[in-house]
């Protein structure tokens, strides 16, 4: 069974895709603004991903929300709202982490079917 690692770097890799499975995490492009606009930009991203191999948002198995501040859950979920296929969601985790850029307010781990 091949392991595909999508621009492979020495210390990470965009997205690996393994046995019809793709992992992979996305950061806010856009610093400086509100945790719902980030959210909403890495939500974009993580379509993007997707659909790059093939998929779709209702192809998510499991995400996980790391989130900077706490109180700004009701911002992920008014956008998460938004943008989920209901019915379809996926299994969701959140969790309140000091994040690596202090301009970013959430970090989102992606795991889904290809």
């Amino acid at each position: 069974m091949t392991i595909v690692r999508l621009n492979a770097e020495d210390r990470w890799s965009d997205a690996i895709i393994n046995n019809g499975t793709m992992y992979f995490t996305v950061v806010p492009e856009i610093e400086g603004t509100d945790a719902q606009q980030q959210v909403e930009n890495c939500l974009l991203q993580i379509e993007a991903m997707l659909q790059e191999r093939g998929g779709d948002k209702t192809r998510l198995l499991d995400v996980t929300v790391f989130l900077a501040d706490k109180n700004d859950f009701a911002a992920l979920n008014r956008a998460w709202d938004a943008w989920v296929v209901h019915g379809k969601a996926p299994v969701r985790t959140t969790v309140q982490a000091l994040l690596m850029k202090p301009d970013w307010k959430v970090e989102i781990k992606v795991v889904a079917a290809i």
